[in-house]
């Protein structure tokens, strides 16, 4: 039988079974204890007795009892820190405490009110700990909760000291070790990396106006700020490596700094569409949604507004999430079957009663849109497959609630459903995505497909060429390979060092050569995603030892995502993807030939054609550089690649002067050579048949044979030519 804190059942020293132990209030909770007087018990009021301290492991003064789970023989104590003596005034050796999450807790009983939750996972078990319970998203059961979860992030960020690219160190520690010796970055101080980040944007645009109500540039903007804020957490927290309780959940913590700040848009609810989002926009975590006002609650499924009437108050759906958590939930296309919210229906623990859903809250909100026929936001959950542990969330459109009903769920309880149908007339979102899982699947065929791989297999993932437009049958023929072919490389001014990490490239691995080129950290995450912008990224060479998935080859293992070439109304051919992309992925690099910049006549002739790229042209991407640069702006390079005769499928981008991809020089030495390489990365999250562009940038001042081509790609910011 389960003995905890208080039980009248102590086991005897040494027989102790530790992992019986799964109810541990934490050390702040317990009744501080006393040590005994002259005429009194051991456990004398604060009033009579002077406070001591001890570890709560031993050892203990006379008249004081050790507490269960902490009965341990003395002899175990001493033997655990063989060489250590104690300075605390008493003869017994203090051994190292044991950290409170070595216990299991007891599972959590409070219900979570969210529809499209998957359950509880793995990273969500230290937020567990202190009676929060989060999704695949770490978000908490309600509103409520997770705005005091919120709270606890508040950083006073305005406050801070301006320390500009200072960190602080570690209370005098100047580095780190891992268990395994290895040497590993000092620790820094978040709150003064986020200061000296957001001090690099205008935040001050975000008053009162564009809080209520925001268009795609706030939103684009905000959005922005919130993924690279996220990532430079993540950077900050990986070189953090060995320090115990770091924090798991960088996306909870931009978020709330940002709310913190007031760095988000359309906070005023409201029905119906939301200014500055379009039908199929995806977001990779939930707070994301909350920054721009599609979805307010941070975990709650069902979002709604309450509105006065003469007889009292009333309350409207305004928009739902519906991500698959709910055992009866069924789409079909344009028509959704939604579940209720409440009953704790999806909870597989025994602890929690399974209960009748109950008209209230959100279900009563629902069955108020059906009855007045308002339009409903609606925002599918699907899996990330690059992620499995994630989700991707697409904003679906309108709805309109048809038909409300309760029935028998499997658990064996009511449940409400609700019959949403789509709106006619919306750009498809949701349709397209299922439509794309089929043609990968061959159950159904891409129309239009001229050729269903263009790579002839040089790729690991299959290039499709379409055309739906015209007569067109492609291209003029090229030869396709995946890289960059060199006449002779680069000379490397100074030795090369090759890394000699057999097992990959760690973060925060001080004594890796690679790591240090790079100022100290990995450029990327596990995912691929770029963390920092940098003049220069050095990833590895085929002299280091780390294997070909070592996490700094990122650019060199080929093509992340599933592309398409596909003939354009205006622009002749152009590239989008079967797959979400996430901001700071790796896309692709460009393909070609490199010619000889010496070269003036070579040059020239060159630029007669129209897939050249030329890396001595500056295009900055300014909304990745703003407080995400460590570095100088990017300077030109002297590479010019030439993909007329061969190259792969970067060479059909188009350019856009509201780009959606930025370059990146990349260079790989070996034996004092470099090659250097040109990698492209998403600005900010791109949904799936969004065609993929960057800006061809702009030549130097004087430099010969500079032509002005006009422009289509229709932005808002279009200069008119490039």
């Amino acid at each position: 039988m389960e003995q905890g804190v208080g039980s009248e059942s102590i086991p005897t020293p040494g027989s102790m079974d530790k992992s019986k132990i799964f109810d541990i209030r934490p050390l702040r909770c317990l009744v501080p204890t006393f040590p005994s007087s002259p005429g009194t018990s051991a456990f004398s009021s604060p009033q009579t007795s002077p406070f001591m301290c001890f570890p709560p492991t031993g050892p203990f003064p006379p008249g004081v009892s050790p507490f269960y789970p902490f009965l341990v023989p003395a002899e175990s104590l001493r033997s655990a820190v063989p060489n250590q003596a104690g300075h605390s005034g008493f003869n017994n050796a203090i051994p190292s405490p044991v950290p409170l999450t070595s216990f299991r807790p007891t599972s959590t009983k409070k219900s979570r009110a969210a529809n499209g939750s998957t359950g509880p996972s793995r990273k969500s078990s230290r937020y567990r700990t202190a009676g929060i319970h989060l999704d695949e998203d770490g978000y908490s059961d309600s509103q409520h909760q997770t705005d005091q979860y919120l709270s606890g992030f508040s950083m006073h960020v305005a406050d801070a000291e301006d320390t500009g690219s200072k960190v602080r160190r570690r209370k005098g520690k100047s580095e780190m070790r891992t268990r395994s010796g290895r040497e590993v970055s000092p620790g820094v101080d978040i709150d003064l990396v986020a200061n000296s980040f957001l001090e690099s944007f205008n935040l001050a645009e975000f008053d009162s106006v564009r809080q209520a109500d925001g268009d795609t540039q706030s939103i684009r903007y905000i959005l922005m700020i919130f993924d690279l804020l996220r990532r430079r957490i993540t950077q900050v927290e990986e070189g953090r490596e060995a320090a115990p309780g770091g924090l798991r959940r960088p996306d909870l913590k931009a978020g709330a700094i940002l709310m913190n700040k007031g760095v988000r848009t359309n906070t005023k609810k409201r029905i119906g569409a939301v200014p500055g989002i379009e039908i199929g926009d995806i977001f990779f975590f939930r707070m994301e949604m909350c920054l721009v006002g599609l979805h307010a609650p941070s975990m709650a499924g069902i979002d709604f507004m309450s509105f006065k009437l003469v007889q009292g108050e009333d309350s409207l759906a305004i928009s739902i999430v519906s991500s698959g958590g709910y055992e009866d939930n069924v789409d079909d296309g344009d028509v959704l079957i939604y579940s209720g919210q409440g009953g704790n229906i999806y909870r597989k623990d025994r602890f929690v009663d399974i209960t009748d859903q109950k008209l209230e809250r959100g279900n009563l909100a629902l069955e108020k849109s059906l009855h007045r026929g308002n339009h409903v936001r609606v925002i599918r959950g699907v899996k990330d497959v690059a992620n499995p542990t994630g989700k991707i969330y697409l904003y679906d459109g309108l709805y309109k609630i048809q038909q409300s009903w309760a029935e028998k769920g499997r658990s064996g309880v009511n449940v409400f459903k609700y019959k949403f149908v789509r709106v006619p007339g919306q750009p498809e979102a949701f349709t397209m995505w299922k439509s794309i899982q089929q043609w990968k699947e061959g159950i159904t065929s891409r129309v239009g497909v001229i050729l269903p791989d263009l790579t002839s297999g040089a790729e690991n993932l299959p290039v499709s060429l379409v055309n739906d437009v015209d007569d067109e049958k492609g291209p003029a023929y090229f030869t396709y390979f995946p890289t960059l072919k060199y006449r002779k490389p680069f000379h490397s001014p100074q030795p090369s060092r090759s890394c000699m990490c057999r097992g990959g490239c760690q973060p925060g691995d001080l004594n890796c050569s690679c790591i240090q080129k790079n100022g100290g950290v990995l450029p990327y995450t596990a995912l691929g995603v770029l963390l920092i912008y940098k003049a220069l990224i050095h990833e590895c060479g085929s002299s280091c030892l780390c294997p070909p998935n070592c996490r700094n080859r990122m650019s060199q293992a080929g093509l992340k995502v599933r592309l398409e070439v596909f003939r354009t109304k205006d622009r002749g051919w152009g590239v989008r993807s079967w797959d979400p992309i996430r901001a700071g992925a790796f896309i692709c690099e460009y393909a070609g030939e490199v010619i000889d910049v010496s070269s003036e006549e070579e040059l020239e002739r060159e630029r007669e054609d129209h897939y050249i790229f030329e890396a001595t042209c500056t295009s900055e991407p300014s909304d990745v550089m703003a407080g995400n640069s460590i570095e100088s702006p990017k300077i030109p390079f002297p590479l010019v690649v030439s993909a007329k005769k061969g190259g792969n499928v970067a060479r059909f981008m188009n350019h856009s002067c509201t780009p959606n991809l930025y370059w990146q020089p990349v260079l790989r030495e070996c034996n004092n050579e470099a090659y250097l390489h040109i990698a492209f990365f998403a600005i900010g999250h791109i949904p799936p048949m969004k065609e993929l562009t960057y800006d061809y940038g702009t030549g130097q001042s004087g430099q010969a044979g500079q032509r002005k081509k006009k422009c289509l790609c229709g932005s808002l910011k279009c200069r008119g030519h490039f």
